[in-house]
């Protein structure tokens, strides 16, 4: 069920580059995030409080999803959208899958999990895979101020991206099921980036072409409503560091997806670069590591 659930978020996230480069254009970007996690909040409640599984919070209970809503349906993606004005998309890419050793971390301050050697292992060769797959990218940014600028966002929606799986994590111990507690969250994100949207004097512009609805849609469905529930569903079941690999893996299925629709370049650095994000999968995964081997005993 595990690998189900890791594999459902990695081709949906792998994915949804496609339909937020559509959106870009007509309809300011907090507007676009707003309609998304407003659509899919809403689906999500109709459909829990259809079937009756809608479950009931207390005050706790809805201040965790007020703060999960704002650090991950909210300040972490206005601080990613903002951070690709100044840097490429790869190097945003290569920032975001620090998320595992940010969650490993989290894990340790907030609920006092040991760090697992092996997680951290997995997202040191994923990290360095990433690097070498989006190695020409890196190479020729040059270091400016608007540099600095998106790599601080980019740092900065990384960390309200872990910020919200702790939440997640604090929820579901709480008993609040991934479904109640992403309906609530998407929502009160969606309030929220309302809010900033109103005090900032954004046009609510609509783009009724196909293409923007189309993108619409795909990100507010699979993308959240079923994209964030498997994988909040695995930081409950796995814990926040081995869920999170799925932010190094996705990039690999964006770029598999780019080689047939934008004709992406596959050199023998990108190929060395996956062969170590497929190690690091290895290594969350199963428990065979060629770096940690059972003593042997005496007979």
């Amino acid at each position: 069920m595990n690998l189900f659930l890791y594999f459902l978020t990695v081709v949906i996230w792998g994915t949804t580059w496609i339909a937020i480069k559509l959106q870009l254009g007509v309809v300011a970007i907090p507007v676009s995030i707003f309609y998304r996690f407003a659509l899919a909040g809403l689906v999500l409640f109709a459909a829990l409080l259809l079937t009756r599984k809608l479950q009931k919070l207390d005050r706790r209970g809805h201040w965790l999803c007020v703060g999960q809503g704002l650090c991950l349906f909210c300040l972490n993606f206005l601080c990613f959208y903002t951070a690709t004005q100044w840097i490429p998309s790869g190097l945003v890419s290569v920032v975001f899958s620090a998320a595992t050793l940010w969650n490993a971390l989290n894990a340790r301050l907030w609920f006092g999990t040991r760090i697992a050697p092996r997680v951290m292992l997995a997202g040191a060769f994923g990290f360095s895979g990433l690097v070498l797959l989006f190695w020409p990218e890196l190479s020729s940014q040059a270091a400016s101020h608007e540099t600095l600028l998106g790599l601080g966002f980019a740092l900065l929606g990384t960390f309200c991206f872990s910020t919200g799986n702790m939440l997640s994590s604090l929820q579901q111990r709480a008993g609040i099921r991934p479904l109640t507690g992403n309906a609530y969250s998407m929502l009160y994100g969606a309030s929220i980036l309302l809010a900033g949207c109103l005090v900032a004097g954004l046009p609510f512009e609509f783009d009724s072409s196909s293409q923007y609805v189309g993108a619409l849609l795909y990100l507010a469905i699979p993308g959240s409503v079923i994209g964030f529930t498997a994988y909040l569903t695995l930081v409950g079941r796995m814990g926040p560091a081995r869920a999170a690999y799925c932010t190094v893996l996705f990039p690999v299925v964006a770029l598999s997806v780019s080689t047939v629709v934008e004709g992406y370049q596959w050199t023998p650095a990108a190929f060395a670069g996956l062969a170590l994000v497929m190690v690091g999968n290895l290594l969350v995964f199963t428990k065979w590591s060629p770096f940690f081997r059972r003593p042997c005993v005496a007979r």
